[in-house]
């Protein structure tokens, strides 16, 4: 790939991280906190792996989307309301 290649390719990226916003990745435990934290909290929820299955789990709290992936599912706060999605992409 050129170098003209190589800016169209950074260009998308940086149009996707706009578009998304800014993403934080926290530990599961931390991401529990958050969610205690949110009033009527809206969880974007989706399950993943190929060897072995993982709960990936994205929220957004004060401007922020936290995402968390974990091995076991995590307790959500009563009232959560919970969106299943697909697939969760989160850019790196």
């Amino acid at each position: 790939m050129g170098a003209e290649g190589a800016a169209v390719v950074a260009a998308m990226i940086a149009n996707a991280i706009k578009a998304i916003g800014t993403v934080v990745k926290i530990e599961p435990e931390e991401f529990a906190k958050v969610l205690n934290k949110t009033e009527k909290p809206l969880v974007i929820y989706a399950e993943g792996g190929v060897i072995s299955t993982n709960y990936q789990y994205l929220v957004s709290y004060r401007g922020f989307a936290f995402y968390t992936k974990a091995e076991e599912q995590i307790e959500l706060p009563k009232g959560t309301e919970v969106i299943v999605a697909e697939k969760i992409w989160i850019p790196g």
